[in-house]
């Protein structure tokens, strides 16, 4: 297996999905020349698969999902709710014939109940990781739970505490899903979650600390990339970076002042640039 080099739809289009917006999101993808698309799957799941699947085949392009759990899906405070819907994910993710579900599948983004993660709440999670694994392993699915900051969740912040609720589920199709934005917040470096994670990571958000042109911000790729080197990494490498200039992103991911690049340069360069340190680093 090689890596393959991603582009999220939110580098193209805001969160909501419609049919219009996904078939650009793909045209634009393969255009810009990325071996695969991940698709951020509405809560709804109204996604028409079929027309999916021809577009993606039409274009030559891969494809792999995603998920962000709402406020009503909050795994510590409605579980069965959660269960339900990461199943419905998955069922998706199989009838596009696709093999991997990513994302925050721990908690609703921004939900807060003012204390740190509980135990009792961490046994909820695992309780929940553990059905939804089991589901995905007849499907063929390896679902990626997603870290990110503390602005966000309580429930999983790091790569450490993440893949140590992981390792308490004993799940082999239950992996880590890095995004290198809240890397930079959380971590103390960009080296050693990659090492520790091993052959758990399947699959990397590449963004900037800005949220713009990779290797622009904060971001130190050459200790990422070192390390992904070191644990010969086979996963994906999934570009999200966005651009206020599509319309609907400013109050979608709070870019409160105008982007610097358009989406087609942020992708171009992007994508140039994370080759470019994937060949460096062999």
């Amino acid at each position: 297996m090689k890596v393959k080099f991603g582009a999220s739809i939110l580098s193209w289009i805001p969160p909501k999905w419609t049919a219009e917006g996904g078939l650009y999101a793909i045209q634009k993808t393969a255009e810009a020349g990325f071996d695969l698309i991940e698709i951020l799957l509405p809560p709804s799941m109204d996604i028409n698969v079929q027309t999916v699947k021809t577009e993606l085949k039409n274009y030559n392009l891969d494809a792999v999902c995603s998920l962000n759990l709402p406020d009503s899906c909050h795994i510590p405070f409605y579980p069965q709710a959660a269960t339900s819907l990461i199943k419905r994910a998955l069922n998706k993710t199989a009838d596009l014939d696709l093999d991997f579900l990513g994302g925050v599948l721990h908690s609703g983004i921004n939900v807060f109940t003012g204390e740190q993660r509980t135990k009792k709440e961490e046994e909820i999670i695992c309780e929940v990781w553990a059905d939804v694994a089991d589901y995905a392993q007849k499907l063929g699915i390896t679902i990626g739970i997603e870290p990110i900051n503390r602005y966000e969740s309580y429930v999983c912040t790091s790569a450490a505490e993440t893949l140590y609720m992981i390792e308490q589920v004993k799940s082999p199709n239950l992996a880590l899903h890095l995004d290198t934005f809240h890397m930079n917040i959380e971590e103390d470096n960009f080296y050693d979650p990659v090492i520790i994670a091993g052959d758990k990571l399947k699959h990397i958000h590449m963004t900037e600390s800005n949220r713009g042109m990779l290797g622009e911000g904060n971001v130190h790729w050459d200790d990422l990339f070192r390390g992904l080197a070191s644990i010969n990494f086979t996963g994906n490498l999934v570009l999200e970076n966005f651009t206020s200039q599509v319309k609907g992103m400013p109050g979608a991911v709070s870019l409160w002042r105008p982007s610097k690049y358009n989406a087609d340069d942020l992708a171009a360069g992007s994508l140039k640039f994370m080759k470019t340190k994937a060949a460096e680093f062999g």
